[in-house]
């Protein structure tokens, strides 16, 4: 299991909203909650990433919890993601340059095949996301509260940010 300390934003009746909250800043730009990689920051904000949990622990807003993802979830996850559309837009192409194997054509058929190819990889990535939300293994659990001796760490880089 993959654990990280989160703060609860908010409560609705046993959902807790969460905010992963990192110990290190980002490398890149050494924000420690939100993007603050000039781009992403300017196109989308530095907006914080939220997610939902079910409230196990009767946790209440602004206490720090530990929460943990199953790592099998997450390397089949990331799998899905990546290795299924890239798969089929190989596949796609190897079946466009055979298929319609004409000599005068062989690049834009290639081409073709391996766009259907995506495209078929995100439609079924898309019903894949929509089936996966409702498997329990994919869902992000609270373990219980944070270790108060690790509390001050964390403190420290949130006050050190603003």
């Amino acid at each position: 299991m993959i654990q990280e300390n989160a703060i609860i934003v908010s409560v609705d009746q046993n959902v807790a909203s969460l905010e992963i909250i990192r110990n290190k800043p980002c490398g890149l730009c050494g924000q420690s909650r939100g993007c603050g990689i000039s781009i992403w920051g300017r196109l989308f904000g530095h907006r914080p990433n939220i997610f939902k949990a079910q409230n196990t622990v009767n946790a209440s807003v602004n206490q720090i919890v530990v929460v943990g993802v199953d790592e099998n979830a997450l390397f089949w996850s990331s799998f899905a993601v990546y290795g299924i559309p890239l798969a089929l837009l190989i596949l796609g192409a190897v079946l466009g340059s055979t298929v319609f194997s004409d000599a005068l054509h062989a690049d834009r058929n290639t081409a073709l095949g391996a766009v259907l190819g995506l495209f078929i990889g995100y439609v079924w990535l898309k019903g894949h996301h929509q089936g996966g939300t409702l498997d329990a293994r994919y869902r992000p659990v609270i373990l219980g509260l944070a270790d108060p001796s690790n509390l001050q760490s964390i403190v420290n880089v949130q006050c050190n940010e603003r």
